[in-house]
């Protein structure tokens, strides 16, 4: 156990404002994505220690009064980017929900109360979403709010929800220090300091690697963020950092930075940033003969990497929160239930977040003792060994989800 806080306190104390799904890029999905000789399978799951181990218990109690169930409906508001760069991660995650809430009501509901889902659209901008969650709060009355993906779109959203005293539960927003705004904060998602933390023992017990090289976006902080926890932890267990080269979104080329890593002699590259770059690193990667495992964090995931990436990817892992190939059975009951529903498997890890963020609220719902905002929020906060999609979920003192964390690896049909 020492180990394991150890780990995580020189994880969180240096990614500070990172965080995975930052308001304009794109972030995690499935690993489900299939290319024309490849796929992304299951490895496994990491269950060294949790992703939610609290830094600390205390955080800022909201005065807000929140709202309070009148009648038989039970309303939730929802935000996620429903047009913009991330619509294809944001209608996932409404998919995910609006599947777990019909469910929830074709069942009764609670005491004769069903859900009534009130989703807004944010666009993937900041102001957008701070502005809906007011209007969900204010104006409709919702007494607890789902969303958003994007760390950059949850802050401001999450401190509206806070002022006001609704409980707000993210499905995929990493960025470690959204757990600081307060007590009606949660997420279901794991954070980047565990993710940082978890590819680095991986590669050190796992892989046996012991000197790797670190190729970073540097105006990405979830890149810089994660790589500096990487950097931290892997050196902590007795790895060294052969080199760390840097990028910057939307290049192309990346032959001089993967030359001079390569002249470094590495025995592996960990690469932090989002898919749309990994894939021609990847193929660079073979042009100038480094031949070392390449892993990195859940921006890689998208079914467009394997395409792009073309064998220079086979081999690789990546961390994620789920995969629709485990062999798990809320896994297989949701992939047949979003197949029924929507006609085809769910696209990106998304879908299962936002399934799993709903499904948390629908289990507080039962065991809360009123269907008010404050309510809620204390069902919630004693949320324990819940059985998602994406894993055990048990909210911790910080707001935190302490679950495991999957890596996936490209192999070859």
């Amino acid at each position: 156990m020492k180990q394991k806080l150890l780990i995580l306190a020189l994880a969180g104390a240096v990614l500070g404002a990172a965080g995975c799904k930052d308001s304009n890029d794109p972030g995690g999905g499935g690993g489900t994505g299939t290319g024309a000789t490849a796929m992304w399978v299951p490895h496994e799951r990491i269950d060294w220690f949790d992703a939610g181990i609290a830094k600390s218990s205390v955080r800022p109690t909201s005065t807000g009064a929140g709202n309070v169930t009148e009648g038989d409906t039970i309303r939730v508001g929802m935000i996620a980017s429903l047009s913009g760069p991330e619509k294809p991660w944001g209608e996932e995650s409404v998919n995910g929900a609006r599947l777990v809430i019909d469910e929830f009501n074709a069942a009764g509901g609670v005491n004769g109360k069903k859900i009534e889902l009130i989703v807004e659209d944010t666009a993937g901008d900041p102001a957008q979403g701070k502005s809906a969650t007011e209007r969900l709060i204010g104006e409709r009355k919702v007494v607890a709010i789902l969303g958003e993906i994007a760390s950059g779109v949850t802050a401001p959203s999450a401190q509206v929800a806070q002022e006001k005293g609704v409980p707000i539960i993210s499905p995929g927003s990493t960025r470690i220090d959204l757990a600081n705004i307060g007590n009606m904060f949660f997420r279901v998602c794991y954070t980047d300091d565990f993710q940082g933390a978890m590819m680095a023992k991986f590669a050190y017990d796992k892989l046996g690697l012991r000197n790797v090289a670190v190729l970073t976006d540097k105006k990405l902080p979830y890149s810089t963020g994660l790589s500096d926890a990487f950097k931290t932890v892997f050196t902590s267990l007795g790895g060294k950092i052969a080199t760390e080269a840097f990028y910057e979104k939307d290049q192309t080329d990346f032959k001089g930075q993967l030359t001079n890593i390569k002249a470094a002699n590495p025995d592996g590259l960990f690469c932090s940033g989002y898919f749309t770059e990994i894939g021609p690193i990847a193929r660079q990667k073979r042009d100038v003969g480094l031949d070392v495992p390449m892993f990195g964090g859940d921006g890689w995931d998208s079914s467009e990497l394997l395409q792009a990436g073309g064998e220079g990817i086979i081999g690789s892992y990546y961390s994620n929160h789920y995969s629709n190939l485990e062999d798990r059975p809320e896994v297989k009951a949701f992939v047949e239930a979003f197949k029924k529903r929507f006609g085809r498997e769910p696209a990106n890890a998304m879908g299962a977040l936002g399934y799993d963020a709903a499904a948390v609220l629908c289990d507080a719902l039962k065991r809360a003792t009123g269907y008010d905002s404050k309510s809620i929020r204390d069902a919630i906060a004693a949320t324990k060994d819940f059985q998602g999609v994406s894993g055990s979920i048990t909210i911790g003192p910080d707001g935190n989800a302490q679950k495991a964390g999957l890596i996936l690896t490209a192999k070859k049909q």
